[in-house]
């Protein structure tokens, strides 16, 4: 009788998971389908060459053109700019949580780093609007209001708990056989730092580094607060952009007409971001992959 019971439970678990499974394939499959069907209605209309190389992006007002690079470009400037800021000073949060806080600090102040992670989106973007932007006007007078470099601050203000929690749980888990081994050697925290516990958890940070660039990516609101929405290929950081999550809200914030080709570019739109995202997660992973088996 228990033996029967066990199996059924055993069963109705297995039944379970391979509920969550489907569920979650079936969803993944369905967005791929209304991405796709939108899309193709898109390019029936518009040259997928235009789409994918051209320089002006202005799809609500005549004349018409539906080069997205600008878009491109606009991601492009909060990803990076987010993640050259968060990366290197996550990291060192990290290093000082693992390595040199005492237990009482990690305490009060891991939680605290946390909580940045609980904050609405929304309150970033005005985050970035009555301080980091006034902040940057301050040394510069010419910067505009909405700027790249302000959004791309703000997003990586966003992604810093995530790195420096990732981070700090993979410096945790290194044995402390390992470390105070490199002490017995005369190595200082410095080096075992620099030589041991950062070699020993790339694979992890490059992890942490994948998932906070896909945050990233795919950042909406705090974007349009601080960026702005004017789409142009740029290299100035301090001017106002357009991602392309931005212009997706746009869009269906009523700005296009349903069923239009200015409507249906959003879902072009985002199709081009969904592969973006595949692809950057792809490669992450296999770098992921490949520093485990170099480790081992």
């Amino acid at each position: 009788m228990k033996n029967i019971k066990n199996l059924f439970i055993e069963k109705s678990i297995h039944l379970f998971l391979l509920i969550s499974v489907s569920i979650t394939i079936l969803t993944t499959l369905a967005v791929i389908v209304l991405l796709g069907k939108e899309s193709i209605a898109f390019f029936s209309e518009v040259s997928i060459i235009s789409f994918l190389f051209g320089t002006n992006w202005s799809p609500l007002i005549e004349p018409q053109s539906f080069g997205v690079l600008p878009l491109v470009c606009g991601t492009m400037w909060i990803v990076f700019g987010s993640v050259i800021f968060a990366v290197p000073v996550g990291l060192l949060v990290a290093v000082y949580l693992s390595e040199y806080a005492s237990d009482k600090v990690k305490s009060f102040l891991k939680p605290i780093l946390e909580l940045l992670a609980g904050i609405p989106t929304v309150v970033y973007g005005y985050f970035a609007l009555t301080f980091i932007t006034p902040l940057m006007k301050w040394f510069n007078p010419e910067i505009e209001v909405f700027n790249a470099a302000s959004g791309a601050i703000v997003v990586g203000i966003m992604i810093l708990p995530m790195i420096a929690s990732l981070c700090d749980d993979a410096f945790s888990a290194v044995p402390s056989s390992i470390k105070q081994g490199g002490y017995a050697l005369g190595a200082n925290t410095f080096e075992v730092i620099k030589d041991i516990l950062i070699p020993a958890t790339k694979s992890r940070i490059g992890a942490a580094t994948v998932l906070a660039v896909s945050r990233a990516i795919g950042e909406t609101m705090a974007v349009t607060l601080a960026a702005g929405a004017t789409a142009r290929l740029t290299g100035d950081p301090f001017g106002s952009i357009q991602t392309m999550t931005a212009y997706i809200v746009q869009v269906t914030m009523g700005d296009a007409p349903a069923g239009g080709v200015e409507y249906l570019s959003s879902f072009a739109v985002g199709t081009l971001l969904f592969l973006m995202t595949l692809v950057m997660n792809i490669i992450g992973n296999q770098w992921v992959f490949k520093s485990r088996i170099r480790v081992v």
